[in-house]
């Protein structure tokens, strides 16, 4: 058995979104993620299209309370890197859904010992990339990040 292990290659790509929500850059995204070659382009832009169609819709209510506004870029918020927060987290809810969706399906892949030792391990990664992608939501609109509630 060979330790060479070929990882593919990606190239560069954004995803353009709906004209008011900002466009996604796949490299970015998966710079972000700390993905290789492995998890392909078309199985990256599939992801963080049906990110991109959760967080929409998601931020829909949002969308229609800011209509005044050209775009999410727009909206008055404060910046980080001359970036609005606002984009900033839009990005980071896609990403971060997008990324829970490949740790999901990756994980099918290794039926190895080793890969069910680590089934668990990506499970705890899926869910932590979904919890942060609520928060950014939550954040975004201004909600509280957890509601409790006594039963």
């Amino acid at each position: 058995m060979s330790a060479f292990v070929s990882t593919g290659s990606s190239a560069d790509f954004t995803l353009t979104n709906d004209g008011w929500f900002p466009d996604i850059d796949a490299t970015a995204a998966r710079s972000a993620l700390r993905l290789d070659g492995s998890v392909t382009d078309v199985r990256l832009e599939t992801a963080l299209v049906n990110a991109m169609l959760s967080v929409n819709q998601d931020l829909a209510e949002f969308k229609v309370d800011h209509e005044g506004f050209p775009s999410l870029a727009s909206v008055p918020a404060t910046e980080i890197n001359k970036v609005s927060r606002l984009v900033i987290l839009y990005k980071r809810a896609v990403v971060c859904t997008a990324g829970a969706e490949i740790a999901e399906r990756y994980r099918n892949y290794d039926t190895s010992a080793s890969g069910n030792k680590n089934a668990e391990a990506l499970t705890d990664t899926a869910d932590e990339l979904r919890r942060d992608a609520r928060w950014a939501i939550r954040d975004l609109i201004g909600r509280v990040r957890t509601t409790v509630e006594l039963i």
